[in-house]
């Protein structure tokens, strides 16, 4: 299978909680067990030897509504990411993370729905979870996650997004610092590129550069391109929520001598 570019999602960011506090929201796990229904969207695979080229990507929805009656009616409508076409145990495990950081995060806004006070203003609260395949490479996959939501009676509403990068030949999700060398300043050099194309933005002068310093929690929604490493900064992150999120690709000529050449990525850089 081709390098693929799907436009349109971890625990939530420290500033989606904040949001969501300014709302009198409060947060905590649940386990939701949905059945998930047949598939309804499939891309043709090409056989080969290569697991990943074996495989077909689909899309399964789930839908809750809820009317309430002593919190606000809300309704969650959703899509998720599944493979199918093998029988390989890695193809098993990646469906189950996959399915598994969907229902955690959606667990967790739904009970905030739960908690709300029914009141004479209460007009619902909503959430909306997509995806879009960033990339697939060889055997690296590459997913973002994007949560539209809207809390009852709230001012606004919001975007917050997680991303997701799997080695499914190693059956084995990828963080950040799995691409580098061990030791390296990956993160002080990511950190510096971004903030220079940051300033190169539309009204930079207001835009804070807290939310960009080289910290794990500031750059814990990347993705993997064929050209280099997509970072998504959420709104609010670096930038007012006018502006939305912000995105820097990091070309990797600019990561070439910190990536590990045996590393997930060993192959896309060469």
């Amino acid at each position: 299978m081709r390098s693929v570019y799907l436009k349109p999602f971890t625990i939530l960011s420290s500033l989606f909680v904040i949001f969501l506090m300014a709302c009198g929201m409060t947060f905590s796990f649940m386990t939701p067990a949905p059945t998930l229904p047949a598939p309804t969207e499939t891309t043709p695979a090409t056989p080969t030897s290569s697991l990943s080229q074996q495989l077909a990507l689909v899309s399964v929805p789930f839908i809750e509504t809820n009317p309430g009656s002593t919190f606000p009616t809300y309704s969650i409508t959703v899509q998720t990411p599944q493979l199918t076409g093998s029988d390989d145990p890695r193809m098993a495990a990646f469906n189950q993370r996959l399915n598994g950081l969907v229902t955690g995060q959606v667990a967790v806004y739904r009970k905030s729905f739960q908690e709300l006070k029914l009141t004479p203003a209460s007009n619902g609260s909503s959430l909306q979870v997509t995806y879009g395949l960033i990339s697939q490479i060889g055997e690296l996959w590459s997913f973002k996650f994007d949560f539209s939501f809207y809390a009852d009676t709230a001012a606004h509403p919001g975007l917050n997004s997680v991303t997701l990068n799997y080695d499914l030949g190693r059956g084995q999700e990828l963080s950040l610092g799995d691409l580098f060398l061990p030791n390296t300043n990956f993160l002080e050099t990511i950190s510096a590129y971004c903030i220079t194309e940051l300033k190169k933005q539309p009204y930079a002068d207001v835009f804070t550069w807290n939310g960009a310093q080289p910290t794990a929690e500031n750059y814990r929604n990347w993705n993997i391109t064929p050209d280099g490493l997509l970072i998504t900064f959420d709104a609010y992150q670096v930038a007012p929520g006018a502006a939305g999120p912000q995105k820097v690709t990091v070309p990797y000529g600019e990561l070439k001598a910190l990536i590990d050449p045996q590393g997930p990525l060993g192959n896309v850089v060469r």
